[in-house]
């Protein structure tokens, strides 16, 4: 389960990256680009934050996380490049 997580940690910040990218090119106006781009992108992305919180809810006993890597692991995902950190730091050599 660990390997999937890792998946999902690194696919979790790529959509992340990639929603706020085009959300900064994609002007306000253009309903239909929104509706082409972003929307799809931001579902995938939500289903992804949606995985990696659950994966890292089940993995905190098995991979015998303290309470202050289990936050950081959490707070990761709400921050740019916070998933490839945690990926590199705490998931690779487990």
């Amino acid at each position: 389960m660990l390997k999937f997580f890792r998946k999902v940690a690194l696919l979790e910040g790529v959509s992340y990256l990639a929603l706020f990218a085009n959300m900064l090119l994609i002007k306000p106006t253009n309903i239909d680009l929104y509706k082409q781009i972003l929307f799809p992108l931001g579902m995938a992305h939500g289903i992804l934050f949606i995985g990696y919180i659950l994966l890292a809810i089940l993995l905190k006993k098995s991979q015998a996380w303290n309470i202050k890597t289990f936050g950081l692991i959490l707070i990761a995902s709400l921050l740019p490049f916070g998933t490839f950190y945690i990926e590199k730091k705490y998931l690779r050599n487990a």
